[in-house]
């Protein structure tokens, strides 16, 4: 087909700090999915984008030429509403394990496509895979049924959900543009626009564990998405939530799987479950069913748990299988008396990644059994030679590593010390 522009024109006025205008967006979308715009183009754009920017008019066009680019589903058969949760990512941020099933607890439905891991964050996909049977990849037929029949779904997004994303992203990676924020947004909100839930909660990490380190730019990030969703007709809220401190005690696949487990149980961490309760409030109110049952009464009473067996077992698992455990551990000892001021989620996560946890490549596998185990938190009183870290991997040459990468990620100070500890939930953006 003839086409309606020249991409090097639409380079130069990003370049030149000009705006583009919609037919602009839509055609440039439209033929790099098609594959009109080469790659060393659309990186040219990318960088353009990063450093001049773009307004919210542009971000929105951008955004909706992207879900354009592909399907966009539809929940109408459901008698629940839809309501969803979306994660910036973070280390040991296991929190959608026990979200939906909560949710869909309390009269829901819950459409969560995840992804996987990359780097130092873990991903949705990862940790339930190493679930015995179960399985990622659902169409969409199948997906509705399960909500149907269950309330909640966590699974992949098929390759016609914003495929413009799917190849932006891959290709952000590799071309330092990945910080840019809107590209950040309209990435993120492409998909879950696409995905058809009627409401949004997004959940934006703040710390070192966090793809941003501090509370402007995640704020920014945040406006940034509340304020996408809302044009597209999706009530849309965030909160900002601490990072810089990995969540619950476990970062790596199997590990976070137990840990959901508890929490289900109507145990694990406090923090976890904290942010599971919060969360779960922020998106029934968003579905208009904040006058119902309450998350908290769910992972008490059991009815939590009962969905999370019918959500693993419709998509093929078996929930009471045992969990894979990795071949080799060690432990890591206090070296003084003192308390625990510091925990660092990023080095954190990087020593689960050394391990086997994550990936450094698109499409390499994962150890299920690796990761890192804490046995303290910060304000904790620990005593030497007391453990504080547990590292677990099936390839013992990976643990002198993953040592090097926790070389100053805990402080133990003198007794009476306080730690700064930030709360949980830094913010709301509604």
């Amino acid at each position: 087909m003839g086409e309606l522009f020249d991409a090097v024109d639409i380079i130069r006025t990003k370049r030149d700090r000009g705006e583009l205008d919609d037919r602009q967006i839509d055609w440039v979308i439209d033929a790099y999915t098609r594959g009109v715009v080469a790659d060393e183009q659309m990186s040219a754009l990318a960088m353009a984008i990063l450093l001049n920017g773009m307004s919210r008019r542009e971000i929105a066009r951008w955004t909706d030429a992207m879900i354009r680019s592909g399907r966009r589903m539809q929940w109408s058969g459901l008698t629940r509403p839809t309501t969803d949760k979306h994660s910036t990512g973070g280390v040991g941020d296991k929190i959608t394990l026990p979200l939906a099933p909560t949710v869909a607890a309390c009269g829901a439905a819950v459409p969560q496509l995840s992804g996987r891991g990359l780097g130092h964050t873990g991903g949705t996909l990862d940790k339930l895979e190493s679930i015995p049977g179960w399985r990622a990849s659902l169409s969409g037929d199948e997906m509705l049924a399960v909500l149907a029949d269950v309330g909640a779904v966590i699974c992949a997004a098929g390759d016609d959900l914003a495929p413009a994303d799917k190849r932006l992203y891959a290709l952000r990676d590799v071309t330092g543009t990945v910080e840019s924020i809107p590209l950040i947004a309209s990435s993120i909100m492409s998909k879950k626009i696409a995905e058809g839930t009627g409401a949004l909660v997004l959940d934006v990490k703040v710390g070192s564990g966090a793809f941003m380190k501090d509370v402007e730019s995640a704020r920014s990030l945040a406006e940034t998405m509340v304020s996408l969703g809302t044009d597209a007709g999706v009530r849309t809220i965030a909160l900002l939530t601490n990072m810089q401190t990995p969540l619950g005690l476990t970062a790596g696949n199997a590990l976070e799987v137990r840990e959901s487990v508890e929490v289900l149980s109507g145990g694990g961490p406090e923090d976890v479950v904290e942010l599971t309760v919060r969360l779960a409030r922020e998106m029934l109110a968003l579905a208009g069913l904040d006058g119902g049952k309450d998350p908290a009464d769910a992972l008490g009473d059991g009815t939590a748990m009962d969905v999370w067996r019918r959500m693993i077992a419709a998509q093929g698992g078996d929930p009471d299988a045992a969990l894979p455990q990795a071949r080799e551990s060690h432990t890591v000892l206090a070296p003084a008396d003192g308390v625990l001021t510091t925990l660092d989620a990023y080095q954190i996560g990087v020593a689960a990644w050394r391990l086997g946890a994550g990936r450094s490549t698109q499409g390499e596998t994962v150890q299920a059994g690796a990761g890192v185990e804490m046995h303290v938190k910060p304000g904790a009183v620990v005593r030497a030679g007391e453990p504080l870290l547990t590292l677990h991997t099936d390839d013992a040459a990976r643990i002198d590593r993953a040592l090097e990468a926790l070389t100053g990620a805990y402080v133990i100070a003198p007794s009476g010390s306080r730690p700064d500890l930030q709360p949980l939930v830094i913010d709301r953006i509604a």
